[in-house]
């Protein structure tokens, strides 16, 4: 029997199109989706049969792993419970999109460990899994309302050409699939890039659509310094704080990057340009410390997403932020250790920005040491 194809560019209700392929998971069925790489053929991770059938279509030799596609990067932990920050830093930055995560599978709370026996065999058969979150809105959609995680792999056999569109996904796989959703030729055309994180570094095992230069940028470690306006108080501690690492790195600031670190600042209630007070400027000079061609930046949902460390000004800083993205919580703390505030001395004389600075030069040094650079 021929499969049903679903043109879901021209569908009345995308709602229907995501119910339909939910369901046709659920009992079993394989299903061809869109991606952003190349089409992928999706089967429930829960269903035995259904990954026995996905398989034999792809003639995949032993030993050779499948990938399982999540929901959302915020679900990598019920997965792999001790990802090393690394990989969390990379799930964060690079989902959803065309990075495929492979790491070490030996924590025994990993739902993977509650799939069928056979299922684990097929996703983990070397003590590894691959996970993915496809950046194609309708297959969120997908895995969101089904139950349980699904494997994802290129809709071909063994060796064949990677399926760009749904007219390939049926030349190659014919009646052997039920559903098929075409969204015309996918958006990149590659295969994603599938990366091997451990505890401090990373291997490409297959490059694909982002790059070895960016995946190291991606992989920085980056500490975000957050104040209201961004022009005098999260300005100065930036250029303490990258001054500091640079001292404890033995390198010079301008070469942070190429050490795995970066230092950024960012206001609640900032404008984007506004230049740093005179102020600031003149006391960090006194410390040897170039802010002049500081700009203001907001801060926005991609860079508390990114930021592995937020280190606030005050205390209603860090609620603010936790208030609009509690998932960033864990990662968010007051800079004074003991919770006290950093007043804002925006108004004041030189000699409130000389108090402020010399505040945050001394929790800064407490903060820096115990970072795990």
């Amino acid at each position: 029997m021929p499969p049903v194809v679903i043109d879901i560019r021209s569908a009345e209700d995308s709602r229907d199109v995501v119910h339909r392929a939910v369901q046709a998971l659920a009992e079993g069925k394989l299903v061809a989706l869109p991606t952003e790489t190349v089409y992928g053929l999706a089967a429930s991770a829960l269903d035995e049969r259904a990954i026995a059938r996905l398989l034999e279509i792809k003639q995949r030799s032993s030993g050779k792993a499948l990938t399982l596609a999540i929901k959302s990067a915020d679900d990598v932990l019920d997965y792999v419970p001790n990802l090393s920050p690394l990989g969390r830093r990379l799930a964060r930055r690079c989902w959803p999109g065309p990075v495929t995560l492979v790491t070490e599978d030996e924590n025994p709370e990993s739902l993977i460990h509650q799939l069928p026996l056979s299922v684990q065999q097929a996703i983990s058969p070397q003590g590894t899994i691959g996970l993915r979150v496809p950046a194609h809105q309708m297959v969120l959609d997908i895995l969101r309302m089904l139950v349980g995680p699904v494997v994802l792999t290129s809709a071909n056999p063994q060796g064949a050409a990677d399926p760009v569109t749904a007219e390939g996904v049926l030349e190659a796989l014919g009646d052997r699939v039920e559903l098929v959703l075409n969204d015309g030729q996918s958006r990149l055309g590659q295969p994603s890039t599938v990366v091997k994180v451990g505890r401090r570094g990373f291997e490409i095992l297959r490059p694909g659509v982002v790059s070895e230069q960016t995946l190291k940028r991606l992989s920085s470690l980056m500490i975000l310094l957050v104040c209201t306006g961004n022009t005098c108080r999260s300005p100065m501690a930036e250029a303490m704080c990258r001054q500091m690492i640079a001292e404890r790195l033995g390198c010079p600031t301008s070469e942070l990057s190429d050490h795995g670190v970066m230092v950024m600042s960012a206001g609640i209630s900032a404008m984007m340009g506004a230049r740093p007070s005179p102020e600031a400027v003149s006391v960090l000079a006194k410390m040897g410390l170039q802010l002049s061609d500081h700009e203001s930046q907001p801060l926005t949902t991609q860079l508390v997403r990114h930021a592995d460390i937020i280190w606030t000004m005050t205390r209603s800083h860090r609620q603010a932020i936790v208030a609009q993205w509690p998932e960033a919580s864990s990662r968010t703390m007051v800079l004074g250790r003991d919770q006290t505030d950093i007043a804002d001395p925006i108004g004041g004389p030189v000699e409130y920005y000389q108090k402020c600075a010399e505040q945050i030069r001394t929790e800064l040094a407490q903060r820096v040491t115990e970072l795990d650079l």
